[in-house]
């Protein structure tokens, strides 16, 4: 905990320096702080001690937010953000001194400033994520907001910003007849800082078992247990057969296959409904993807009120779970990535792909789509797939590296296959 909390210092220093520097460009800076810097041109307080005020303001709408329980469950967090709040808007002063040399020329040295002030502020956001031991008033606010009224994460955050920004704009006519402070800065702001944090957040990866005091090879979840049974991840393209063969293979072993039986388990450890689940599983739409990287990556995923997010944690507990109690065939649902920190003897992972031909073959005759459209279908579904695999889990899918064995159903058969396979997990039991 001592590594994790310095840390965090570490990344709020650093996400104020990004702070500073996006302010020092002159053309409006992030959407959050855009209401503090506006009143820091116009008052004497500065945008440091304005930053801290609002994050005390934001902190008592969470409460008037929560209920009792929910106060007395997180009174933790709560006062976590009180001295969190105070040292940002320190931070952000200090790195405003530290840079008082730094005063951007030409129109382009300011944009230049804009990017690495956005590039620094990501770093440092993505830092904070990884500690996970405190989060930011603002944000904590937006998730009591998502999950007091049940909307995603996501939108309510793009509402709050736009909110922000709004309310920065009218103070400021208000002042000066004039807008200032808001500027093209602050939209480029709101549209860089989420996916730099997405890949902040990837090349950071390799520092969580270090800050978790464990070795890599260790399992996260697992460190404490030993894990016997035998799991084999199937990882299919549409239209490869993979359903069949997980079916087909577990028949052969005589263990159970998880797909479609995943549903209900999901179901019942996240709280949706299994026509939520069925529908949103395994899939993220080219809006949904947006709104999670621009938007959403400023939260540690367990504590992330997004449905994507729930819904792949909820699975991701449903899948450790039956790993560690039995042997058995699981079909999807980023298995491999979920169960990749358990001994290499206790999982085998499997990749199942086709040809374009023997996918529509398959699609038209299993599982009865026209064949006029089975081609984009066929498209929509594995495009689908890689957004999610690659969201989750920072992977490349179908990536042979990341699996044991990568069939090609459109050169064996699913018999050939199901025998492949039942010989890599006989050996693997010896």
């Amino acid at each position: 905990m001592v590594k994790r909390y310095l840390y965090f210092l570490i990344s709020l220093f650093v996400s104020s320096v990004g702070v500073a520097l996006v302010t020092k460009t002159v053309l409006g800076t992030s959407p959050i702080s855009s209401v503090p810097y506006v009143l820091s041109l116009f008052t004497p307080l500065s945008i440091g001690g304005w930053t801290a005020v609002f994050n005390m303001l934001y902190i008592i709408l969470e409460v008037a937010l929560m209920t009792r329980s929910q106060i007395r469950e997180k009174r933790m967090d709560l006062i976590m953000q009180i001295p969190v709040s105070v040292l940002f808007g320190v931070f952000i002063d200090v790195s405003l001194r530290m840079l008082f040399w730094w005063v951007p020329g030409h129109y382009l040295s300011h944009v230049a400033t804009l990017v690495v002030g956005c590039g620094i502020l990501a770093f440092g956001i993505a830092m904070s994520v990884q500690a996970n031991v405190a989060m930011l008033s603002g944000d904590y606010l937006i998730r009591v907001i998502s999950s007091r009224f049940r909307k995603e994460f996501g939108r309510v955050k793009i509402c709050f910003d736009v909110s922000l920004v709004a309310a920065a704009c009218l103070i400021s006519l208000a002042f000066s007849s004039t807008v200032s402070g808001v500027r093209e800065g602050t939209v480029a702001a709101a549209f860089m800082v989420g996916p730099m944090v997405f890949l902040f957040g990837r090349l950071l990866r390799p520092l969580t078992p270090w800050l978790e005091g464990r070795d890599k090879a260790q399992p996260a979840e697992a460190a404490d247990r030993e894990v016997h049974a035998l799991v084999i991840t199937i990882t299919r393209e549409y239209g490869s057969g993979g359903r069949e063969l997980g079916y087909r293979l577990a028949e052969r072993l005589g263990i159970k296959c998880y797909n479609s039986e995943l549903i209900a388990l999901a179901a019942s450890d996240s709280g949706f409904s299994e026509v939520f689940v069925e529908t949103n599983e395994q899939s993220l739409s080219p809006e949904e993807l947006a709104v999670q990287i621009f938007q959403n990556y400023d939260v540690a995923i367990e504590h992330s009120e997004a449905g994507a997010d729930r819904l792949f944690l909820a699975q991701s507990r449903v899948i450790r779970r039956i790993a560690a109690t039995e042997p058995c065939v699981i079909v999807g649902r980023c298995a491999d990535y979920v169960l990749a920190d358990l001994p290499q003897d206790s999982v085998v992972s499997v990749f199942c792909y086709t040809d374009q031909e023997h996918a529509l073959e398959r699609a038209v005759g299993s599982y009865g789509l026209e064949r006029e459209g089975a081609e984009q279908t066929i498209r929509e579904r594995n495009e689908s797939r890689v957004r999610h695999y690659q969201h989750f889990t920072g992977r490349r899918w179908g990536d042979p590296h990341n699996y044991q064995l990568m069939v090609n159903t459109g050169s064996v058969s699913v018999e050939t296959a199901v025998d492949l396979i039942a010989a890599l997990y006989a050996e693997k039991q010896t």
